[in-house]
């Protein structure tokens, strides 16, 4: 399985940096995981490693940062993972165009890859996936807090890895039980996660290998 930023605050070569958070990941599916906030600069980061069409388009949160540039791959997707709780003219926009899958908890929409659904004063959703390794945890931008987060997706499995934006989470040292460790886009800590041996740095263009 290959997971590759093209979405995220910072960015390396001819990607361009942007505040929000899209993540491609190719396995024997390929999912992209939010959209980020720009369709041009989604576009533009995508034609670099010549993506751009999806068994998936997951939509961890309906924040503009993680969902704006829908309209960039919305025709280049069959399925669309979102939320219950997503505004309606979102949602009947997504069902003009491709099948809208809703989310109210858990849904393994594939074999091996489950939505985790969480309610709070922002609903969001992180993917967990079954890998050769353990399990993978994908985030949006953890408002539920990342250690609820990570709690729930342990009942599926030992859990590897966690990737994606962690948002204000500061129990750091809870990090240090995982093999891989990558803070992406809104994380506030992450110059200090990233001291640990098992952090890896996230920019538009970082790709890694499971």
């Amino acid at each position: 399985m290959r997971l590759t930023v093209v979405y995220d605050n910072e960015a390396k070569g001819d990607f361009i940096a942007d505040w929000g958070f899209s993540c491609l990941i190719e396995s024997k599916i390929r999912i992209l995981f939010d959209t980020g906030a720009d369709p041009s600069i989604l576009s533009h980061n995508l034609s670099l490693i010549g993506v751009n069409d999806f068994d998936y388009v997951f939509l961890s949160h309906a924040h503009y940062d993680h969902i704006g540039g829908l309209k960039a791959v919305l025709d280049n997707t069959s399925h669309v993972i979102a939320l219950k709780s997503f505004p309606k003219r979102l949602k009947d926009w997504i069902s003009l165009k491709c099948e809208l899958i809703e989310v109210q908890r858990i849904l393994e929409f594939e074999k091996g890859f489950t939505a985790i659904a969480f309610k709070g004063l922002v609903d969001e959703q992180s993917l967990a996936i079954d890998t050769n390794l353990g399990l993978l945890v994908v985030t949006g931008c953890s408002h539920p807090g990342l250690d609820v987060i990570l709690q729930h997706a342990e009942r599926f499995g030992r859990i590897f890895g966690v990737m994606g934006g962690f948002h204000g989470f500061s129990r750091i040292d809870m990090l240090k039980k995982y093999d891989l460790v990558i803070p992406c886009h809104c994380t506030v800590y992450k110059r200090e996660i990233l001291k640990m041996p098992n952090a890896k740095p996230c920019f538009a263009g970082c790709s890694f290998e499971i």
